[in-house]
C-alpha cells in the first residue's frame, strides 16, 4: 500500500509534459485537471490582477509570462516529486480557464495545505468552493489524508466563507505571519480532520 498522501507522476511520463494532477475532478459546473502549458496567456491575464496578488501570499505583482512559466515548473517538479497537487480550475463545457486549487502534501504526517485562488471576473459565482470541495474529498478519499488545512490574509471574508462552507473548522489566528508588500499581515487558520470529513458525509 502507498504512504497516505504520496502521488506520483506515472512512470516514464516525458519530461517536457507539464503534469501537475493525477487525474481529472469533475464537478456540476467544472472540470479539475492538470496544467498544461498553452494555459499560460491566461495565467498571467488572471493571476496578474492585483486584487489576486493582494489576497495571497507568494503571487507577484505585476506578474509575467516567467512566473507563469515558473510556477508551472515548479507545480511540475513538486507533482513528480509527489509532493503537491495542482490542479486548473476550467469552466464546463467550454473549458475556460478561471483559476487554481491545490494541495501542498506532507506525506509523513498524512497532511496537507489546500490553496486556491479564482480570477477576478468570476468572483462570487462559488467556483472557488465548488473546487475547493472537489479537491478535499479527493484529499481524503483519494490521498487518504488525516488532516487538511488551509488559512487566509486577515480581512479577506471571501476566503472564510469558502473555507467555512467547504467544512472547516476555524483554529484560530497567526499574528503578523506574513509579511506582504512591507506590512505584517494576520492569518486565520482553519483545519478539517478525515475523521471529521467521513462523519459530515455520513451525517448528511
Amino acid at each position: 500500500m502507498k504512504p497516505a498522501g504520496r502521488v506520483r507522476a506515472p512512470l516514464g511520463a516525458c519530461q517536457n509534459i507539464i503534469m501537475t494532477a493525477p487525474q481529472e475532478l469533475r464537478t456540476p459546473r467544472l472540470l479539475l485537471r492538470s496544467f498544461e502549458r498553452s494555459d499560460i496567456p491566461a495565467i498571467v491575464r488572471l493571476a496578474g490582477a492585483r486584487k489576486i496578488a493582494a489576497t495571497t501570499a507568494n503571487i507577484p505583482h505585476p506578474y509575467t509570462e516567467y512566473d507563469a512559466q515558473s510556477f508551472l515548473e515548479y507545480a511540475d517538479n513538486e507533482f513528480r516529486a509527489g509532493r503537491s497537487v495542482v490542479f486548473a480550475v476550467t469552466i464546463s463545457p467550454a473549458g475556460e480557464l478561471c483559476g487554481t486549487v491545490g494541495l501542498v502534501i506532507t506525506a509523513a504526517h498524512e497532511r496537507a495545505e489546500i490553496g486556491y485562488w479564482i480570477g477576478v471576473p468570476y468572483w462570487g459565482q462559488g467556483f472557488a468552493t465548488e473546487a475547493a470541495s472537489a479537491v478535499m474529498a479527493f484529499g481524503f478519499e483519494k490521498l487518504r489524508l488525516n488532516r487538511i488545512y488551509a488559512s487566509h490574509f486577515a480581512g479577506n471574508t471571501a476566503s472564510q466563507r469558502v473555507l467555512e462552507k467547504i467544512g472547516m473548522c476555524h483554529e484560530g489566528p497567526s499574528r503578523q505571519h506574513i509579511r506582504k508588500w512591507n506590512r505584517f499581515i494576520d492569518l486565520e487558520n482553519y483545519g478539517l480532520l478525515r475523521s471529521e470529513f467521513l462523519g459530515g458525509k455520513t451525517n448528511s
